[in-house]
């Protein structure tokens, strides 16, 4: 072999192995590459599964959540606290239910309390006035007064005017209540003035003293009679159109479960609750 043709074949040696180099190091990079890719893949779907599972958790609260509601809303809150931890079973919902204004006031007094659902706006911007409320208090139901009378309606209460009669003795929720106010304003509307023989400071008061016969009739929601159809009878009246109460409820600000506040007004704004609340009686907002 002359020197030529050797040095002809080192150099093709040469460039075989350095295209074999070459070769070897694209694949590695491209079998990298290829693990990189797969790597992005798995840690995208772990962040996935992760966003997934915040979402989740998100979606479901813990420990105790304390709403101060309106006495009428008593029954059916009751039930949806109950449905609510059922959904939630690291949750505990307790209520504070008496009348809007008291409640309000206990609120703007310190009280803890992580959510408020009034019976009225009235007594709902007592509270966001006084900066007690997260966001703007949402409206979830409405609700409109009937006269309650004992069952059979031994004094034919037929109408508001019927409530003047001779011998006829009345219970009004006091007008600070929005049962009271509601009833103030039906019986201006009727052109009707009346006196009670006494004032509750919410609406299971006015209705308790028709159940326990201290009076012969009570203006109170649509939603207590209802409620109380086993011993109470409920007489519609006209002007009950003109005083509806919007019920409002707001996450506070001072709530201890800031979470599990928001996650109650939230589901009671949902369509399930909304079905039990409408089937109590409630008006859709």
């Amino acid at each position: 072999m002359n020197t030529r043709t050797a040095n002809t074949r080192r150099l093709a040696v040469a460039a075989a192995a350095a295209l074999a180099l070459s070769l070897g190091v694209t694949a590695c990079g491209s079998d990298g590459g290829g693990k990189a890719s797969g790597g992005s893949s798995t840690a995208a779907s772990a962040s996935g599964a992760a966003s997934t599972g915040a979402a989740s958790g998100a979606a479901k609260v813990s420990g105790p959540i304390t709403v101060f509601a309106a006495a009428s809303l008593k029954e059916t809150f009751t039930d949806l606290g109950k449905k609510f931890e059922a959904a939630n079973p690291g949750a505990k919902v307790t209520f504070n239910f008496g009348g809007s204004s008291s409640l309000a006031t206990s609120i703007n007094s310190g009280a803890p309390a992580d959510v408020f659902a009034a019976a009225s706006p009235a007594t709902m911007k007592t509270v966001t006035d006084a900066g007690g409320a997260t966001g703007e208090p949402k409206t979830f139901v409405k609700n409109t007064l009937t006269i309650a009378v004992p069952k059979g309606n031994p004094k034919h209460v037929a109408t508001l005017n019927d409530l003047t009669a001779p011998g006829v003795k009345v219970a009004l929720c006091a007008k600070e209540v929005p049962c009271g106010a509601a009833a103030q304003t039906a019986l201006k509307a009727a052109g009707v003035n009346l006196t009670p023989v006494t004032l509750e400071q919410d609406v299971k008061g006015a209705l308790t003293k028709v159940e326990l016969g201290e009076v012969d009739a009570s203006l109170v929601y649509r939603t207590d009679v209802k409620a109380d159809a086993a011993k109470i009878d409920g007489v519609e009246f006209p002007e009950a159109s003109k005083a509806v109460n919007d019920y409002p409820i707001a996450a506070l600000a001072k709530a201890p479960n800031k979470d599990g506040a928001a996650a109650f007004v939230a589901y009671i704004q949902s369509p399930e609750a909304q079905q039990v609340l409408t089937a109590a009686g409630f008006q859709a907002p």
